[in-house]
């Protein structure tokens, strides 16, 4: 066993993931620092569906990993169970080309996939009602993560593999030694280790300022409920997988107790800046028009939606970097210091992976596929100050979900 202390930073699913893997590998001492319960931000606000048919080389990797890790956390974490219900991804006939031209990257790179029409769709899932020109490309592999049962699964296992998860202590900023990051400040002083990696969302801007360096990306208010349930029976099931349905401005898949979980964007709302470092997603609110209006949008699409009401609403955050990819990997102006964030709408569907390749960058100093992709420090500075200098709505940002 290594002597090497690592310092998490934050107590959502990419930091957990990370504490995962790095006590997995024995690597040492694993201190992660949430200021306040675990999974407290997006984490527990996600809707969690995951597809690995994905826009880029370096995503349809990392997915593949993802989707690998879920199953083997499936039985590794008492409590927990990947939905493996596949994932159906809609599109109308104009978006279809743009999409249909990564089918060789799918076919290259190992990702099974189908095309399906909508009386096809329907045939397999009587519950869904597509459009008769809706295009389906369905992930066999994909499904979906329950959050309630997957971080505080994944908490436990965390805590049994020897990780120290500290709750309630903010990270207030950095110890540098002799131009390396080697800890981090908090109230109760300083936490000095070999390595730290900050996986604290949109809070990331703020906290890196104080190094000088400009987090490129942004932040925008996300939206998902749980609908009450479809039937009496705790027994029954309804039969769909997880849904990112494109042309109906939103995403919708089975839940818990025979409940769908939906959600979708609020394109016109501007970016949000993160006010404080003791700011809580719990102060995020949305007009009550946003919910009526997913509910028309989605019930054509699955009637059934149209026999519930909305029993649960719960608010966060996505961000998106500039060309809309993740940040995941070291700091090459700061040694010591990597970074977990910007993971879009998916971070859930991620942050297996993004566990993985994080510890692999601390404990082993390279990654099994290639992340260059993904770097932080990978776009010019001048396109960044006029990113960060632009306020945009989430509709002029670059567009991904899950």
């Amino acid at each position: 066993m290594s002597s090497a202390t690592a310092i998490i930073i934050g107590g959502g699913v990419i930091g957990l993931s990370t504490a995962y893997q790095l006590a997995r590998k024995r690597f040492g001492k694993v201190i992660l620092l949430e200021k306040g319960p675990v999974g407290d931000g997006s984490s527990s606000r996600a809707g969690g569906i995951i597809t690995g048919l994905l826009w880029s080389e370096t995503g349809i990797l990392a997915r593949k990993l993802s989707l690998t890790l879920y199953r083997e956390l499936s039985e590794e974490l008492p409590g927990y169970r990947f939905g493996d219900v596949g994932c159906l991804n809609l599109f109308d006939p104009p978006a279809w080309p743009e999409r249909a031209r990564l089918l060789p990257l799918y076919d290259q790179l190992g990702a099974p996939y189908e095309i399906l029409d909508a009386g096809e769709m329907h045939r397999r899932w009587p519950e869904l009602a597509p459009g008769e020109t809706d295009i389906g490309l369905l992930d066999p592999l994909g499904g979906y993560s329950e959050p309630e049962e997957y971080v505080p699964a994944l908490a436990q296992r965390c805590r049994e593999l020897g990780v120290v998860i500290r709750e309630g202590t903010q990270v207030n900023g950095f110890v540098q030694r002799n131009g390396r990051i080697t800890g981090v400040t908090t109230a109760d002083g300083p936490i000095e280790g070999d390595a730290v990696i900050c996986t604290i969302h949109t809070w990331t801007q703020q906290l890196l300022a104080q190094l000088g360096w400009p987090s490129p990306f942004k932040a925008f208010v996300h939206q998902r409920y749980v609908s009450t349930p479809l039937s009496a029976d705790p027994t029954a099931a309804i039969h769909l997988p997880a849904i990112n349905a494109n042309p109906y401005n939103g995403y919708i898949r089975p839940a818990r107790g025979h409940r769908l979980l939906a959600g979708g964007e609020t394109g016109w709302r501007e970016e949000f800046r993160t006010p404080a470092p003791d700011f809580r997603m719990s102060a995020l609110t949305v007009p009550p028009a946003v919910q009526e209006k997913l509910a028309r949008d989605l019930t054509p699409l699955v009637p059934a939606l149209g026999r519930t009401q909305w029993e649960s609403e719960k608010v966060g955050l996505i961000a998106f970097a500039l060309d809309g990819e993740p940040l995941l990997g070291p700091l090459a102006e700061m040694p010591g210091l990597y970074i977990g964030c910007a993971f879009h709408s998916g971070g859930f569907a991620y942050n297996p992976a993004a566990g993985l390749l994080l510890a692999e960058f601390v404990a082993d100093g390279r990654t099994q596929i290639d992340v260059s992709a993904f770097a932080p420090d990978r776009f010019a500075p001048g396109d960044v100050a006029a990113y960060l200098t632009t306020t945009v709505v989430q509709d002029g940002a670059v567009q991904r979900r899950h």
